[in-house]
């Protein structure tokens, strides 16, 4: 257990020892914040919140890799992420463009629904943040860890925030 809270204290605290990441994580905690003093009723506006934490966050794990000036193509870009990051950035940018759109519409597509519900997925972002980024790997210990530390992140965010939330 002990290694576990190593590990998510460590998700947490890289971020904030790289100054490129501040830009991109900064946001994130300023949008979990948002969605929990929100209703936890699913509605567009938080789709909307979800959308553009979702694709701002892939935005900031490919940018390294296709900068303004540098040329890149997709093999080169399957050469430099490997795919488990690849893999994950792409169903965030997927999910993030399915809530935004969504959000935007005033109408869920079909079977999105649950994009207006997710008062609570910063946490996942903030949490494999630096992961994503390429300051951390991928490892059994820190999935569990943000797995393990998601219920009480939760609840210290739900009552901590109730006296905010109508």
């Amino acid at each position: 257990m002990h290694a576990l809270w190593l590990s998510f204290q460590e998700l947490i605290v890289t971020p904030f020892r790289h100054t490129e990441l501040v830009w991109g994580i900064v946001p994130l905690y300023f949008g979990l914040l948002l969605n929990e003093t929100t209703p936890a009723k699913a509605d567009f506006r938080t789709a909307i919140q979800t959308g553009f934490s979702f694709l701002w966050s892939a935005a900031h794990w490919l940018y390294p890799y296709v900068r303004p000036g540098r040329s890149w193509t997709l093999t080169h870009l399957w050469e430099q992420l490997p795919l488990l990051n690849l893999l994950v950035t792409a169903g965030v940018a997927t999910l993030g463009a399915l809530a935004l759109a969504g959000g935007l519409r005033r109408r869920f597509f079909r079977g999105t629904r649950f994009l207006g519900h997710s008062r609570f997925a910063n946490y996942f972002m903030i949490a494999i943040f630096p992961i994503q980024a390429g300051h951390l790997t991928w490892t059994w210990e820190r999935l569990g860890a943000v797995v393990l530390f998601a219920l009480p992140a939760w609840l210290v965010l739900h009552v901590g925030l109730m006296p905010l939330r109508r």
